[in-house]
């Protein structure tokens, strides 16, 4: 199933806190901490490691998790590739979600398996 048809937009009600960033900002950077991941509401990031790009996601997709899963510093830069505004999700929010949505969990999982097999293939 490609990540597009993960659709995480129910994390994005119209009440939820967001974050603007324009075209070129910085997200975040490898190697930092991470406490929360994002859900893209508007506009393009890029997933890049060192000089590679790793990815482009666009709206409803969702970046950041493996921070949360693992407690281990993000394994790659994201950088606005477009003006994008984007929704945090604390850790707190998705331990809770992981607990009592199990579809939330599996479609976690369906997008870091999506990811993998991506990586696999360009080895």
């Amino acid at each position: 199933m490609p990540e597009k048809e993960v659709d995480f937009s129910l994390l994005v009600g119209p009440e939820a806190l967001t974050r603007e960033f324009g075209k070129g900002d910085l997200i975040f950077q490898e190697g930092e901490h991470g406490d929360e991941f994002f859900v893209v509401v508007r506009g393009e990031v890029e997933i890049r490691s060192g000089n590679r790009r790793l990815e482009t996601l666009g709206q409803n997709s969702i970046f950041g998790e493996m921070a949360l899963i693992d407690d281990s510093p993000r394994s790659a830069t994201v950088v606005a590739l477009t003006d994008c505004t984007v929704a945090p999700i604390r850790e707190k929010q998705f331990l809770f979600l992981v607990r009592h949505t199990p579809f939330f969990a599996l479609r976690v999982m369906r997008v870091l398996a999506m990811r993998l097999r991506k990586q696999n293939k360009a080895v």
